[in-house]
């Protein structure tokens, strides 16, 4: 269940903007999210380098999903997580948005890749007044990255803590996908609870210079 309608509503993206779909996977985001912004705006479909060589080729489906009939506003581009962009690019994006995958960028086929050298480009890359929305797999309280590889969920309160450390402030969060039921100790993909665990939805936002 992704209850898309207020996952968006939750993002802020409108008309016009320019939105940033990290590791979008199939696209069904960055597809929910072209026509919103229209033709006056731009949804960046970014695969990490890191994963680009992955047997399910992201960076081939993120081209495709480009180059669909009607995605003229949309481009799929690729790069290291923690690349510094160019001051040319600094306060470009008002949204960038990541669902279901910022444990990942913790995890061992990322190499060691740096999540706060991610975040601090991400800050740099979302203008002032600009957001950077986070939903994810819940991990047990105070389990902290112990969960990322093994059941693929992290505890709400770290990703807080690394994302407010690049100089984010928590504008909201919200329940709409919670579940109660879940305890937290299945795999994500276990049948029990796939489609139907416990997650979070944290909006930040970069303050007003």
């Amino acid at each position: 269940m992704r209850r898309p309608a207020d996952l968006v509503a939750f993002s802020k993206v409108k008309p016009g903007d320019v939105v940033m779909d990290v590791w979008p996977g199939g696209g069904y985001w960055t597809r929910l999210f072209s026509p919103i912004v229209g033709p006056k705006g731009k949804v960046y479909a970014y695969v990490p380098a890191e994963i680009a060589g992955f047997k399910t080729d992201p960076v081939g489906i993120a081209k495709a999903l480009a180059a669909e009939p009607g995605r003229g506003n949309v481009e799929a581009i690729s790069d290291p997580i923690a690349q510094q962009p160019k001051p040319s690019a600094f306060n470009t994006f008002d949204v960038i948005w990541t669902f279901e995958n910022y444990h990942d960028l913790h995890n061992s086929f990322m190499n060691g890749a740096s999540v706060d050298g991610f975040n601090q480009a991400v800050f740099k890359l979302v203008k002032p007044g600009g957001y950077f929305v986070v939903v994810d797999h819940a991990a047990a309280p105070g389990a902290g990255l112990k969960n990322t590889e093994d059941l693929h969920r992290i505890d709400p309160a770290t990703v807080k803590a690394e994302v407010e450390k690049a100089g984010f402030v928590l504008d909201a969060e919200a329940t709409l996908l919670a579940n109660p039921a879940d305890d937290h100790t299945l795999k994500i993909f276990d049948p029990a609870i796939k489609g139907k665990t416990d997650r979070f939805m944290l909006r930040f936002k970069k303050p007003a210079q």
